[in-house]
């Protein structure tokens, strides 16, 4: 069973990483978007991303 997005998905095509710009990988399992070049996931929080490179997590925690 896969987690239902609380937000719409087309939004996803709007928002990229704030440090590089690229495309993010929605996370449904861990409600993150995935900035890959820059090593974070942002989280997804009540529905809202949280674009903050200070509120992200660092992929190789």
């Amino acid at each position: 069973m896969t987690a239902e997005p609380l937000f719409d998905r087309r939004m996803l095509e709007a928002l990229t990483c704030p440090q590089t710009q690229e495309t993010l990988h929605y996370d449904a399992a861990r409600q993150e978007l995935i900035s890959r070049q820059a090593g974070l996931a942002y989280p997804i929080r009540e529905g809202i991303p949280v674009m903050l490179p200070d509120e992200a997590r660092r992929l190789d925690d």
